[in-house]
């Protein structure tokens, strides 16, 4: 969700990318509560960071407590943020609208954590520019 919210709110502003450490699939709660905002996340698909091993990158956001500890540093990373949310409960657990009841949840939470963050990023590149 949280590739999907900065992507569609700031995507012209970054380059957005998402995996984790233990991937499994995308949630169909979360693809369905993303489609109540009109973001399409139904084509997105779990990667393992492994996959990113090379990349270099501005910013690692890592946002639940398993991520932050296990997450591989990324050195070329300028700043490595850290928000936990709560981790959705697994397919089999409550009914499907306590389960959505999470997800938006959740989804609404990330959306404001991330929008500030780009704000804040925006500002900071803004100054940056400035001083050269």
């Amino acid at each position: 969700m949280a590739e999907g919210l900065l992507r569609h709110d700031a995507g012209e502003a970054f380059e957005v990318e998402s995996a984790g450490v233990q991937p499994g699939t995308v949630r169909p709660e979360a693809v369905a509560a993303m489609r109540e905002l009109g973001i399409d996340i139904s084509g997105h698909r779990s990667k393992h960071v492994d996959e990113f091993a090379l990349q270099k990158f501005d910013y690692v956001i890592t946002v639940c407590d398993n991520a932050k500890e296990t997450c591989p540093v990324f050195a070329d990373a300028v700043q490595r943020l850290h928000q936990s949310f709560e981790d959705p409960p697994p397919p089999f657990v409550g009914t499907d609208e306590e389960r959505m009841i999470i997800f938006r949840r959740v989804r609404d939470e990330l959306r404001q954590y991330l929008r500030r963050f780009a704000s804040d990023a925006s500002t900071l590149r803004s100054e940056n520019k400035n001083l050269e």
